[in-house]
């Protein structure tokens, strides 16, 4: 699961963001279920949305629908290379072993006070490597009230769509983070 935050300096909130089918909700039950079983219990979980920025998922579907969660507590940022291979497994156990192809997508990232990361398994220039294949992407920061995207910022974070359940975790974020100060503190 990753190692539990121990300090304010470091401590993130455990996000994921999960492609499913529109047409499959049971899917999408199966995924919410097998990813509170893997990373504790969900916070928070978004509303679907409808994702048709791009055909590159198409190996799941051609009507898709996102949605993300939330976990409580706070982690240690160097989870998210365990995080993603998480993911991955998964994914693989999503399709019946008849498929060939993943039934959903997972991926996992965090929020902290002033951004949001994103794990992959695909290097880019605007991605560090971290180990073990896996590259971690700021995709979007947090600057004068608002979240703010870059260039390569995936559409649909872009658009500003998600911003308003980002912003609740963030809040999340801040009042575990407080929570941590005073338990250090006393």
């Amino acid at each position: 699961m990753g190692s539990r935050a121990n300090s304010r300096t470091t401590a993130v909130k455990l996000i994921s963001g999960v492609l499913y089918p529109v047409n499959s909700p049971e899917l999408f039950e199966w995924t919410s279920a097998r990813l509170s079983e893997t990373f504790g219990d969900i916070e928070r979980t978004s509303e679907a949305y409808t994702f048709d920025c791009t055909d590159y998922y198409m190996d799941i579907s051609s009507n898709l629908a996102r949605r993300f969660f939330s976990f409580k507590g706070l982690r240690h940022p160097l989870g998210l290379v365990a995080w993603k291979k998480l993911a991955i497994s998964l994914e693989a156990e999503s399709s019946p072993e008849s498929a060939c192809r993943r039934r959903v997508n997972i991926d996992p990232g965090y929020v902290d006070g002033a951004r949001i990361i994103l794990a992959s398994t695909k290097d880019h220039a605007h991605r560090i490597y971290l180990h073990d294949d896996i590259y971690a992407e700021v995709t979007m920061c947090r600057r004068k009230f608002g979240w703010e995207s870059f260039s390569y910022t995936f559409p649909d974070f872009a658009s500003g769509i998600y911003d308003a359940f980002l912003d609740a975790v963030r809040c999340d974020w801040k009042r575990d983070v407080r929570f941590l100060k005073q338990s250090e503190a006393g």
